[in-house]
């Protein structure tokens, strides 16, 4: 009777032993999976951000600017200007004068920035589809006529439909002159607002876009500007491009690309996404933890089998191979169901739209994600890493196991 009480206790005790490692297993694949679930889901918001950054800036900035590094503004000349249009590649060259100005409408007042542009800035730039009032027009037939941001007109209150009142812009012409009457201090002209754009906070609070002309005038810039905005034929690549100006001007400009007039923004935002990956794999590699005690457990449970295994001609490291593989399928199962998990769930925010911004003001409706393949990729790389490293020890241990298969 006593022998087979012991008998029973041992039987039901093995069992409770391989279900407690087989929990522990399927816990430690699930926590995986989600976790590479959630890295591959907020990369992806990560990459989406990154590209609506990019969408808003380019409706706004060029695809190449030119300034000066010895100062706020250079001089032009048609052989200058000539210069940069026969490089290959050069489609548009929009002159751009921009300062700080005064700026009054009724009651209301101001500093903001005049941005004054030639008359092909409308043709090479995207502004057009971040009209939200009124027209996208610099001139009314003789009349120069202002385009400002969202933001200007809440502080100001504009209405572009109002044709008896204008913008009145103010700018120091004489900051040495002692006279207390501010006509001599102050250059003063009036301007009517065409339109009014929305793109981003950034822009939308302080700018104002105007004819290079009435600009000139009331900074008193003559033949100088502060920079040029390079738009690129579409068969010719930008760095090519960029290549070639930085070659034309020498060291006394700055040729910028898109990516780098917002470098610390974009570099913000990779560095946020770097720091995201870091965090996520470290929470996945405390979760494969548990992989460890999986493996050690399963190694203790398989002492007798082990043995046998060497009796029967098998080595230490077709052993070891044996536990690092049972590790890389538990891992892997897990990483797979999250990466595929986190590729369905992207791909419908994408073109379903399951969560939304949730912000009036916000200028999408849904948080936009993107998928890249270098996302899949390192975040695989990394789960295959830690799971060998991870599988290593029980796997030793295991293989240590030989004194059986000599009892």
């Amino acid at each position: 009777m006593k022998f087979a009480l012991t008998i029973a206790r041992k039987y039901f005790w093995s069992r409770e032993k391989k279900n407690f490692i087989n929990i522990i297993s399927i816990i430690s694949m699930f926590v995986v999976g989600f976790s590479t679930m959630a890295l591959i889901i907020i990369l992806s918001v990560f990459n989406g951000l990154e590209d609506l950054l990019r969408d808003l800036y380019g409706s706004f900035d060029p695809e190449i600017k030119v300034e000066s590094r010895l100062g706020k503004s250079f001089d032009i000349s048609p052989d200058f200007i000539g210069g940069i249009k026969q490089i290959p590649g050069v489609a548009e060259v929009v002159f751009v004068i921009e300062d700080n100005v005064y700026v009054k409408y009724g009651k209301a007042e101001m500093v903001a920035v005049v941005k004054g542009v030639s008359e092909n800035y409308l043709q090479a730039n995207r502004l057009q589809k971040k009209i939200v009032e009124g027209k996208l027009q610099l001139w009314n037939g003789q009349i120069p006529m202002a385009i400002a941001g969202q933001g200007v007109q809440y502080n100001l209150g504009v209405s572009p439909s109002n044709d008896y009142s204008a913008l009145q812009m103010y700018y120091p012409k004489n900051l040495r002159s002692k006279s207390l009457n501010m006509s001599n201090a102050l250059q003063k002209k009036n301007i009517p607002v065409s339109g009014i754009f929305a793109i981003e906070k950034q822009f939308d609070e302080k700018y104002i876009i105007v004819p290079i002309e009435f600009a000139s005038e009331l900074l008193g810039y003559q033949n100088k500007v502060t920079s040029l905005e390079i738009t690129t034929a579409g068969n010719i690549g930008i760095d090519k491009v960029q290549t070639k100006l930085k070659s034309y001007l020498g060291k006394d400009f700055n040729v910028l690309n898109e990516d780098q007039q917002h470098a610390i923004i974009l570099r913000t935002v990779k560095i946020e996404k770097l720091f995201v990956f870091i965090t996520f794999i470290f929470i996945i590699g405390v979760s494969s933890i548990n992989i460890f005690f999986a493996l050690s457990m399963l190694a203790i449970d398989k002492k007798k089998d082990i043995g046998m295994l060497f009796a029967m001609g098998a080595n230490q490291q077709q052993v070891r191979q044996v536990f690092i593989s049972e590790g890389a399928i538990i891992s892997l199962s897990g990483a797979v169901f999250g990466l595929v998990a986190g590729l369905l769930l992207v791909l419908l925010q994408q073109h379903v739209g399951l969560v939304k911004m949730g912000l009036q003001t916000s200028v999408i409706n849904y948080y936009p994600v993107e998928l890249q393949l270098g996302d899949f990729l390192f975040t695989a790389i990394s789960i295959v890493a830690i799971t060998v490293l991870v599988s290593i020890r029980p796997a030793v241990m295991a293989s240590r196991f030989t004194e059986v298969a000599h009892s």
